[in-house]
């Protein structure tokens, strides 16, 4: 991370992340501190289903020595490692992940911390309480924002089998959303996308997803496996959410940035 005083971009930010009704009123953002809230994708990163094979392959198809570039392919999922859950992932006729308003992917960053909670169980479920106590303290979380909850999980991250925590009948055990807490961010609030340093909005024992049900047949996104949270504030700071843009796409590996005033 490194300090830095930029105004170069507020043109952008001020037609995409204020909406496109700004567009002839930008305004500026200043900011000291960018925040990456990814993960580096390889093929250690704790897959959500175990496989034989890799999901994450590469194959160096030209080196310095040899052809005086160097340059690779690569093979993974759309879901894997840092990655966004465009709408239509669950919902049919919704967004695909090249045709998220791009406006939408630049937003307020909200960060509920229930990491103490989350250590002491591992299969909890944020609350509609959880959010109630973070506005006690912060205010009413802003509509059209960004909401990431900090469950602490990322300190896994490293090991496959703490982060993915499947028990002997290979149910996994990690923290999620609760859909009654997924309700009130959608109708009480408004916001644009749920996140999670997990490998999903829903808690780990979830058969149905009924998170990603109903928050993706309403047009949010999520992003799943965030890291660096505890670097962020609980709110004042925007965040940058860049995916590659697949045509037709239900997800996609996704570079976050939280940009911190």
């Amino acid at each position: 991370m490194r300090k830095i005083a930029l105004s170069i971009i507020y043109v952008l930010v001020g037609t995409l992340a204020f909406g496109q009704k700004h567009a002839n009123n930008p305004q500026q953002l200043s900011f000291r501190t960018v925040v990456d809230l990814t993960h580096a994708l390889s093929n250690a990163n704790p897959p959500y289903e175990e496989t034989a094979e890799p999901l994450f392959r590469t194959k160096t198809v030209a080196t310095i020595k040899r052809n005086h570039y160097f340059a690779r392919e690569i093979c993974l999922p759309e879901h894997f490692g840092t990655h966004l859950d465009a709408p239509a992932h669950f919902a049919q006729g919704k967004w695909t992940v090249d045709q998220i308003p791009p406006e939408r992917l630049i937003a307020p960053l909200v960060v509920i911390d229930v990491s103490k909670k989350a250590d002491r169980s591992p299969d909890y479920q944020i609350s509609t309480d959880d959010i109630s106590t973070w506005e006690k303290t912060n205010g009413q979380i802003p509509s059209a924002s960004v909401v990431i909850a900090n469950t602490g999980w990322a300190a896994h991250w490293n090991s496959v089998k703490e982060y993915r925590n499947a028990d002997a009948k290979g149910t996994m055990h990690f923290p999620g959303y609760s859909l009654a807490a997924a309700k009130l961010l959608v109708e009480g609030r408004h916001v644009y996308a749920l996140g999670i340093d997990t490998l999903s909005i829903d808690y780990g024992p979830s058969a149905d997803y009924p998170v990603h049900q109903y928050t993706l047949s309403h047009s949010l996104y999520h992003l799943e496996n965030v890291a660096n949270l505890n670097h962020v504030p609980a709110h004042g700071a925007t965040v940058i959410s860049a995916p590659i843009k697949l045509a037709g796409g239900s997800g996609s590996p996704v570079r976050i940035f939280a940009l911190v005033p």
